[in-house]
């Protein structure tokens, strides 16, 4: 087993203190953001710490306790280190977002570190203020999961699966959610639902996989792809804090319909998803 202490440098500029503030809402997340570093469990069993010691301009990184050159390719992936942002941006030059990119630069699309974790954490942020989610989220994980060098982790599916309703509704889930999350972690373990070919499949094929299960909606399927898969063209239409964007970015007196956003596709694509994440950087 080869341990990989690293250091490296992006040509691009990269807001990582924003990001970590970000990642420092969700309280199950390892973040220290006077340190400007997170810990982040990796499914081979280690821990593994990535620390900024640049800026945002100049973004030096120090990635630490990495088994292998898989893991350190791991971490450049859900980190958008491997892919230039200032690409992206000039991509929205001349549209109505080009200030926001402006206002926003360096603002990267994180994936989640589990794919479990973030169905589970999808399906228990539904229709929930983002605040008690946070909440409901980390008693989960707390009850269930596991805690590993100050650092914790998702239960597996297959604790879940184990579980009655009225273990979650101790939780203060409610008793749909709680048939929701019990339910999906038993089509995982029974193997009718394989999260792990999903990186196989165009975003299409895995929505249309996904939503067969219950529980899983649009959204749901959609918020999956773009933080559990890092897909680049996704944009959720319902999505109340998009829409609350948008007609500030608008100056409308009502929320803009889904035609008025979609008419905006073509020249946002193929980057939806970043114009999604931008338009929520807006009204944080």
């Amino acid at each position: 087993m080869i341990i990989i202490d690293t250091q490296f440098s992006l040509p691009f500029t990269y807001d990582f203190d924003r990001a970590l503030e970000r990642l420092a809402s969700d309280p199950v997340n390892a973040v220290d953001l006077k340190k400007r570093e997170i810990r982040i469990p990796m499914e081979e069993g280690n821990i593994v710490s990535l620390c900024s010691v640049g800026s945002t301009e100049s973004p030096t990184f120090i990635l630490r306790d990495a088994i292998g050159d898989k893991q350190v390719d791991k971490i450049r992936s859900i980190f958008h280190f491997d892919r230039p942002l200032d690409t992206i941006a000039n991509h929205f030059v001349g549209t109505d977002l080009e200030q926001l990119f402006k206002d926003h630069a360096g603002t990267p699309l994180i994936r989640s570190f589990s794919l479990y974790g973030t169905l589970m954490k999808n399906i228990i942020h539904q229709q929930l203020n983002l605040a008690f989610s946070h909440v409901l989220t980390l008693r989960f994980v707390e009850s269930f999961g596991t805690r590993q060098e100050g650092v914790w982790r998702y239960p597996d599916p297959e604790t879940i699966a184990a579980l009655d309703v009225e273990d979650l509704r101790k939780l203060q889930f409610s008793g749909r959610k709680a048939e929701y999350v019990i339910g999906l972690s038993r089509s995982i373990v029974d193997g009718e639902l394989d999260l792990s070919k999903f990186s196989q499949m165009d975003d299409d094929e895995v929505t249309k996989e996904m939503v067969k299960h219950r529980g899983v909606g649009p959204w749901t399927a959609q918020n999956f792809l773009m933080f559990g898969l890092g897909r680049p063209n996704l944009f959720p239409l319902a999505d109340i804090g998009l829409q609350n964007a948008l007609k500030r970015l608008w100056d409308l007196a009502r929320k803009p319909t889904a035609e008025e956003m979609m008419a905006r596709f073509p020249s946002w694509s193929p980057f939806l998803s970043y114009a999604a994440l931008y338009l929520w950087r807006s009204i944080e």
